[in-house]
């Protein structure tokens, strides 16, 4: 099936076609480096860094770039304010950033320019905007002339009039209001450090135009996907599209993708999630704080559980939620390596052999489902709800094979070679990368209850009470703790 992606341009889902065949470029605009992470920083990278991993599956080359914004307005203001450098701030917040990726398993980036880094390929595009008549110096500052662009508006559907929210400061006067800054003058109470030599005098770039020289540095002057957060489209991309494609005469991206932003919704609160701590950090949205308190690959599989262009609520009812939602992985991949004392995470792929004919089936039928969802501008969402699927089908073979009291060699390389094809899909938007700990935690006490309770339980057992058996299973699930019994005992696990 053909892949196709929503083009925010065209405003309709396109065939994708790749500038180069064979080969993908990607630019994500990335975080302005002044403050900690938030949920917000996290639901792009998360996102793009499953599309690479897919596209790399069909096959494709991808390049994939994300920038660091280490200049800029707010980051000279909260380094005075904390009483520190830009520097040293910008790597300090750039660390707790790269930091949270790696917890949230984004790994597919492939360059991360910093806008410092870059000064001297800013300069060069604004001069050759000037010397073609759609840029020009005022006071030391320099302004896109929006007039001279007639394609102005194209990816918003907005003038240049409505130009609104721009981070710039100026110096110089505009000829029009919606002229936006390529180069702003230095202000004589501002730090060294932020002041760059340019033919205009010292200043630094505005931040519309450094996207557009990362973003063409390392991918051309044409690429093919360029991603952000809805709250760009304008002025930030609108901006980028108009300076980039007046600079070299040529489409900037071929394709635009933007994902829907994070809702907070402070009225859901899930009872296992009450501690003032753990609603400050979500409210604030603080991704090191989130991530203390919830497992990297539960926050992935929050945000890739929604289409990327749909708004991603973020409460602690709706992680508890994911989190339980993947426990039925977790409670497969655990029985599959009690059953066959191998890890299904072990050597996992989609070719391992299955012999057993409706059980083939079902795994490639999964896949093919998988694929067309993916296929589909990449809806991992629809991707995922075919693993669910196939989860209770994998489940009943085995309880009808008997896979756990000891089946035939057969059925248990079939039952293996299932979960581990399973693992191999999940891992194609980096879900299943590593086993995870899903028995319950707790502290002494807790655990010496849950004991009693079990014990309890199993003596009502023996005396073939079932019925207040059953009743302590459910009073214990109605409060979010769910008992599993296993041939060698019974555990207990938060869900």
């Amino acid at each position: 099936m053909s892949l196709t992606i929503y083009n925010t341009l065209t405003r309709k889902k396109e065939l994708f076609e790749p500038v180069t065949p064979g080969k993908v470029g990607i630019y994500v605009c990335g975080p302005t480096v002044y403050k900690p992470s938030h949920i917000g920083h996290a639901v792009g990278p998360v996102i793009f860094d499953a599309i690479k991993r897919y596209l790399v599956y069909r096959g494709y080359d991808v390049k994939w770039v994300v920038n660091i914004t280490d200049v800029e307005d707010k980051l000279i203001a909260e380094a005075k304010k904390q009483g520190t450098t830009s520097a040293e701030l910008a790597k300090r917040v750039t660390e707790d950033y790269l930091q949270a990726m790696a917890k949230l398993n984004v790994t597919g980036i492939d360059e991360m320019p910093k806008a410092s880094e870059n000064i001297d390929g800013i300069i060069g595009i604004i001069e050759r905007l000037i010397e073609k008549g759609h840029a020009y110096a005022s006071g030391g500052d320099v302004y896109f002339d929006v007039a001279k662009d007639g394609d102005y508006g194209k990816l918003s559907n907005r003038s240049f009039d409505e130009q609104s929210g721009q981070r710039e400061l100026q110096s110089g006067e505009k000829r029009n209001s919606g002229d936006f800054a390529l180069w702003k003058a230095a202000k004589p109470e501002e730090p060294e450090e932020v002041k760059f030599d340019s033919p205009w005098g010292k200043g630094r770039p505005g931040w519309h135009i450094e996207c557009s020289v990362m973003s063409m540095r390392y991918l051309g002057e044409t690429f093919d996907i360029h991603g952000g957060g809805l709250d760009l489209v304008f002025p930030h991309h609108e901006n980028e599209i108009a300076q980039s494609e007046c600079a070299t005469g040529k489409l900037f991206a071929k394709y635009w993708m933007h994902n829907g932003l994070t809702t907070f919704n402070t009225k859901k609160v899930a009872k296992s999630d009450t501690s003032e701590e753990m609603q400050n950090a979500l409210k604030s949205l603080t991704l090191h704080v989130m991530l203390d308190n919830y497992p990297g690959e539960v926050v992935r599989y929050l945000i890739l559980s929604t289409h990327y262009r749909r708004p991603i609520e973020c409460s602690p009812e709706e992680i508890d939620s994911k989190r339980k939602g993947l426990s039925s992985f977790y409670r497969f991949f655990e029985r599959i390596e009690r059953a066959c004392e191998v890890s299904a995470y072990d050597d996992a792929s989609l070719n391992e052999k299955i012999t057993d004919n409706d059980l083939a089936a079902s795994c490639e039928e999964c896949l093919k489902r998988f694929e067309v969802a993916m296929d589909d501008d990449f809806n991992t969402a629809g991707a995922i709800a075919t693993m669910f699927e196939l989860v209770p089908k994998l489940n009943r073979f085995m309880d009808e094979r008997k896979v756990d009291a000891g089946a035939n060699e057969s059925a248990k390389a079939d039952a293996l070679a299932a979960a581990r094809r399973l693992v191999a899909i999940g891992r194609l938007i980096g879900l299943f990368v590593e086993p995870q700990e899903t028995t319950a935690g707790g502290d002494d006490l807790t655990d010496q209850v849950m004991q009693v309770l079990m014990e309890v339980r199993q003596h009502v057992r023996k005396n073939k009470d079932f019925a207040t058996a059953d009743l302590i299973r459910d009073r214990l699930k109605d409060v979010g703790i769910t008992l599993e019994d296993r041939p060698e005992g019974t555990i207990w696990r938060v869900e």
